[in-house]
């Protein structure tokens, strides 16, 4: 492969760095862009009324060009969540997937009716050859099938991306190729840009062949019904309570969306074979509690989830026994720990017996490596520079001081924020000069209409409440007709401040009929001298200060 190093290689995200999730990482050289993973980040609480956040695509818009295509490391919606927005603003020509990735992505623009014929699908021993770039995968461990590595040869020196990855060396399903890593390695890598997500975790991860030893004896001890909440994504998770309920003599029901799309998938991909034990929520009734297991969604206590619903009994085909046991094969992800304790307290209000994952209850074990595992992945792939990504910066931060217990320069590795580039020339990579890069809001089907400004006035309205003054104004004879009507929501208590409104219905009217004098009317100044004057004496009076909104009705004068 012939190969021009007399351009530098760009390496930098779009999403990722300085957050957990919406990764999208990118290698360009010259005229060969190729994007790795377009995730979601699904928001924080602050975020009102926002579905998801994607990231900015303008680069790419931009660049549309040079793009050879999208490829994904894994299936995770934080790694393919944001591919439907991505086809719709910017051609891409291929996508490049492991199999239940690309099954996933095809499900998901099916739903959203989006026709997209190109996915290529490759496994551990395929190769794409560009012009410049190479790109070969290597085979990781993670908590979904068919997780992989990206090693891309670049004129100026080979980047390894890790996506993301555990070392388990009694996985359920297949082990990370250590042996390849160790080769890439051997053959020299310049920059590894490797996964931070436990790097704040001391020690390694627990084995998922211990997870599923553990949930194997729950199983055999428990005498009523089993409800398990876990990710619908970790399938291998699904495929071993499949196969424990089956040992049990028990049937399997589906509860959530995400989880029969994930087993629906499973089975398509052919990761779980044996279909004989799952049944509709209708055979179940017709069954004894100790002959059923519910497989359900909502480990994060999520509000919609079934095991939400089911805990709060709005669920209309499952309602709790008191002698059913809840299994909690998960851990709550940092932000949702209030909604699983609520759960749980919903759950022992029922009586029911519940089971969580402690230090003495290995039910759960993360899919991503701890400060051991990735300490291994450096020694296995002796990188002369790091680039660490997928993490809060506290995360990246102690991935780089990882790196240097280690034995890297600390000058070799770079924590970044999207939109800064890395330029890799002749085996030398060193800092280049930044993009601005946004964070996309997602409201329904609105894409980037929802901006900053919307988000504060929605945090306004969900704190201070909206105010709404509507008049009447005859413009040509300078007057207000009638008195200024107040409409408000979320403010304060209409029946109970009737003097706290009459005061401001007085500051309106005295703000209107001031500037209906002037000698110069501007009808856009009246509005802004309103909101700021009745704002401030509101403010004045109760500490709030609720969006107004000025609705001014103009009159037309009869007279002649």
């Amino acid at each position: 492969m012939k190969f021009n190093n007399k351009i530098a290689t760009k390496v930098f995200a779009l999403g990722g760095l300085g957050e957990v999730g919406k990764n999208m990482y990118c290698v360009m050289h010259g005229n060969e862009l190729i994007i790795i993973d377009s995730g979601v980040l699904f928001p924080e609480s602050d975020l009102l009324g926002i579905d998801y956040v994607i990231p900015d695509y303008t680069f790419l818009k931009e660049n549309e060009d040079k793009i050879k295509g999208l490829f994904i490391t894994h299936g995770h919606e934080d790694h393919i969540g944001s591919v439907p927005f991505l086809l719709q603003t910017v051609n891409i020509p291929v996508i490049y997937a492991p199999n239940q990735a690309a099954n996933l992505i095809r499900k998901k623009l099916e739903e959203r009716n989006i026709r997209y014929d190109n996915i290529v699908v490759f496994n551990e021993k395929s190769k794409f050859k560009f012009k410049d770039l190479e790109v070969e995968f290597i085979t990781t461990t993670h908590s979904i099938p068919d997780s992989f590595a990206f090693v891309i040869h670049t004129p100026n020196g080979t980047i390894m991306e890790t996506g993301d990855f555990k070392f388990d060396l009694t996985p359920i399903g297949p082990m990370a190729d250590i042996q390849k890593m160790a080769r890439i390695g051997y053959d020299g890598v310049t920059l590894l840009m490797s996964e931070s997500t436990n790097a704040e975790k001391e020690g390694l991860s627990i084995s998922e062949s211990k997870v599923d030893a553990r949930l194997s004896d729950l199983f055999r001890r428990q005498t009523g019904r089993i409800i398990v909440a876990t990710f619908a994504s970790n399938v291998y998770r699904l495929k071993h309570i499949i196969e424990t309920a089956k040992r049990n003599k028990r049937k399997v029901v589906l509860f959530g969306r995400s989880m029969e799309t994930q087993v629906e998938i499973a089975i398509q991909s052919g990761y779980i074979e044996d279909t004989s034990t799952i049944i509709t929520p209708e055979e179940a009734n017709k069954l004894k509690p100790e002959e059923v297991c519910l497989l359900c969604t909502g480990s994060q206590g999520e509000p919609l989830a079934a095991l939400s619903r089911i805990a709060n009994g709005t669920h209309r085909q499952i309602k709790l026994l008191p002698t059913d046991t809840v299994i909690f094969s998960s851990s709550p992800i940092p932000g949702n720990g209030e909604a699983v304790a609520n759960t749980l307290n919903q759950l022992a209000i029922k009586g029911v017996k519940t089971y969580t994952n402690t230090t003495l209850n290995d039910i759960h074990s993360s899919g991503h490596g701890n400060q051991e595992e990735l300490k291994l992945m450096i020694r296995l792939v002796k990188p002369k520079y790091l680039m660490p990504i997928h993490g809060e910066y506290r995360m990246l931060k102690e991935h780089t001081d990882l790196a240097i217990s280690c034995g890297m320069k600390k000058e070799n590795t770079f924590i970044m924020q999207n939109g800064d580039v890395l330029s890799m020339l002749n085996g030398v990579v060193t800092r280049d000069k930044s993009f601005p890069c946004y964070d996309i809001y997602v409201d329904g089907n609105r894409v980037g209409d929802v901006g900053s400004v919307v988000i504060k006035d929605r945090k306004i309205m969900s704190r201070d409440g909206i105010l709404v003054l509507v008049c009447n104004v005859d413009l040509k004879k300078k007057l207000l007709l009638g008195k200024v009507q107040i409409a408000t929501r979320g403010f304060i208590l209409v029946n109970e401040n009737e003097a706290l409104l009459k005061q401001i219905e007085n500051k309106a009217t005295e703000v209107i009929i001031k500037e209906l004098k002037k000698h110069k009317f501007n009808y856009n100044e009246l509005k802004s001298v309103l909101i700021n004057e009745v704002n401030s004496y509101i403010l004045a009076k109760t500490g709030r200060k609720p969006i107004i909104l000025p609705v001014l009705m103009e009159i037309k004068s009869n007279d002649k």
